[in-house]
C-alpha cells in the first residue's frame, strides 16, 4: 500500500526580502487638507502680489481666491490618490467642489448682509424710529409710519392667505386624491408660484378699481396683492408637510373610531405643525420685501395711517425706494434713511424667523416618554 503525502503548504509569512502584502491604504492626517489649503492660498496671494507689483496695480483678490481653490483641488487629488488611493482622491475632489460651491453661494449673502448692516446702522436714531416724514424736508424725520404700514399690511395678508392656503393643502392631501379638481388646483398653484409680483399688484388694483373707481389706493389693496403671492407658497409647503405624516397614524385614529376631520385636527396637523409654521414664515419673508405691487396698491405717503381701509399707507420697501429715487438736499440724508429702512426690514424678517422656530419647537410633537 502506497501512502501519498500532500505537498507542503506555502509559508504564511513572506520570505525575507519580499514586498509585504498591503491590505489597507495609507491615510492623510487630519491637518493635511488644511495645510494644503493654506499653502495654496499663500502661493496664490504671492503670485498675484508679484503680478500686481509688476503691473503697478491692486491685487486681484477674487482671482487669487479662484486660483487658490483650483490649485487646492489639484493638489489634494494628486496627494490623496498617491497616499490613500484613487477612490479616496475622487472623494476628496467631490468634497472640495461641494465646499467651494457652498462658499461661492455664501459670498453674495454675506456681502449683502454686511453692506446693509454697515450702511443701515449709521442711519438709525431715536428720531428715525419714533417719527414719520410728515412736514420733513431734508434731514431728520423717520420711518415709523413705514414700519407700522409694513406690519399691518403683512399681518392682513397673512390673515387672508394662511387659512386659504392651509385648507387647500388639506383638501389636496386628505380629500382630493386622484380627483380632477385636485389636479386642476395643483396646476393653478404651480402657475401662481411663478407669476411676477407686479401682476399680483395689478390684479388687486383692478379688482378694487371696479368697485371704487380708478386711482384708489388703500392698505388692504396691498394686503390682497401680497396674499395672492403668499397663497401658492403656503399651499406647496403645507402640502409637502402633510404628506410626510405617516399613514399609520391616520389608520390608528380611524381604527379607534375617530372621524376624519378630527383625525386631521388632532393627529395630522399637530404632527406637521413645525414644517407648516416654517413654510408660513417663508411665505411672509417672500412678500414682506415686495415693492412693485405696493407702489400700485398702497401708494406713497409721509403720514401715519393705522386704517387699512382708508387712505394710502407707506411700507418699508416703498419707503426705501422713494427715499433713494427722490433725493433732495442734502442727498446723503435720503440715502441714509433708505439704508436704515432696509436694515429694519431685515431685522423684522429675522425676528419673524426666530419666532417661527420657537413656535415650531414648542408645538412640535414630543418623541420622548
Amino acid at each position: 500500500m502506497t501512502v501519498t503525502t500532500a505537498p507542503p503548504a506555502p509559508p504564511l509569512a513572506p520570505e525575507i526580502g519580499a514586498q509585504p502584502l498591503r491590505l489597507t491604504n495609507g491615510h492623510l492626517p487630519r491637518w493635511a487638507p488644511w495645510a494644503i489649503l493654506v499653502g495654496t492660498i499663500a502661493l496664490s496671494l504671492l503670485a498675484f502680489a508679484v503680478i500686481a507689483l509688476a503691473a503697478q496695480s491692486d491685487i486681484n483678490f477674487a482671482g487669487a481666491a479662484i486660483v487658490a481653490v483650483l490649485a487646492y483641488l489639484v493638489f489634494i487629488v494628486v496627494i490623496s490618490s498617491l497616499v490613500e488611493g484613487r477612490r479616496k482622491g475622487i472623494d476628496r475632489l467631490v468634497t472640495g467642489v461641494v465646499s467651494a460651491a457652498f462658499l461661492l453661494a455664501m459670498v453674495p449673502l454675506v456681502s449683502v448682509a454686511w453692506t446693509v448692516v454697515a450702511n443701515g446702522v449709521a442711519g438709525l436714531s431715536a428720531e428715525f424710529l419714533s417719527n414719520s416724514m410728515r412736514n420733513v424736508v431734508g434731514e431728520g424725520g423717520g420711518a415709523l409710519h413705514a414700519v407700522v404700514g409694513t406690519l399691518l399690511i403683512t399681518l392682513a395678508a397673512a390673515v387672508i392667505s394662511i387659512p386659504i392656503g392651509l385648507f387647500t393643502a388639506i383638501y389636496l392631501v386628505e380629500y382630493g386624491q386622484d380627483r380632477k379638481l385636485a389636479r386642476g388646483i395643483t396646476f393653478l398653484v404651480d402657475v401662481m408660484t411663478g407669476i411676477p409680483s407686479i401682476v399680483a399688484g395689478l390684479f388687486a388694483y383692478a379688482v378694487f378699481a371696479i368697485f371704487f373707481g380708478p386711482g384708489i389706493r388703500l392698505g388692504i389693496m396691498g394686503s390682497v396683492a401680497l396674499a395672492v403671492l403668499m397663497i401658492p407658497v403656503v399651499v406647496r409647503s403645507s402640502e409637502e408637510m402633510l404628506r410626510l405624516v405617516p399613514n399609520e397614524l391616520r389608520e390608528a385614529a380611524y381604527a379607534l373610531g375617530v372621524p376624519k376631520w378630527l383625525t386631521i385636527v388632532k393627529v395630522v396637523l399637530p404632527t406637521s405643525i413645525a414644517g407648516i409654521t416654517t413654510g408660513i414664515m417663508l411665505s411672509i419673508s417672500r412678500v414682506i420685501g415686495e415693492t412693485a405691487p405696493l407702489l400700485i396698491t398702497a401708494g406713497v405717503t409721509a403720514s401715519m395711517n393705522y386704517d387699512l381701509f382708508s387712505g394710502r399707507m407707506m411700507t418699508l420697501p416703498v419707503f426705501a425706494y422713494s427715499q433713494y429715487m427722490n433725493q433732495g438736499i442734502p442727498a446723503q440724508a435720503y440715502i441714509d434713511r433708505a439704508w436704515a429702512a432696509a436694515f429694519i426690514l431685515i431685522v423684522i424678517v429675522m425676528v419673524l424667523n426666530l419666532v417661527a422656530r420657537l413656535i415650531a419647537k414648542v408645538f412640535a410633537p414630543k418623541t420622548g416618554r
